[in-house]
């Protein structure tokens, strides 16, 4: 089981690492993916019998490590979907390049963007 690293937790909702190349939720690979790590992280840290609630509120991509939010309770998911389709949750993205991009591929803000 992958190591979880909490970034907070209340009653409500765990935001935690995401590490690269691990999938957000499950898939046909049947590779580990955050929600069973982080269920699995519940279960075992409030002794939890049966299956534990966990609500995925956005996903990241698997080659793409981050931040994500999720919801410990159904009322907290269904608030925090709220705000995500109200865009009142706002997400930053930051990416780190080895090498030097070509201007062409600089987007209006100075970011960079496929063709």
């Amino acid at each position: 089981m992958q190591k979880l690293k909490v970034i907070y937790e209340d009653n409500h909702i765990i935001v935690v690492e995401k590490p690269v190349n691990i999938p957000s939720q499950g898939d046909k690979t049947g590779d580990c993916d955050m929600l069973t790590i982080i269920k699995e992280y519940l279960k075992e840290k409030y002794d939890k019998p049966g299956n534990v609630y966990l609500g995925l509120v956005h996903r990241l991509d698997r080659p793409v490590g981050g931040v994500m939010v999720f919801a410990k309770t159904s009322k907290a998911a269904a608030r925090l979907s709220e705000q995500v389709r109200e865009k009142v949750f706002q997400k930053t993205y930051l990416v780190v390049v080895n090498g030097k991009m070509e201007q062409e591929k600089r987007n209006f803000r100075g970011l960079f963007v496929e063709k």
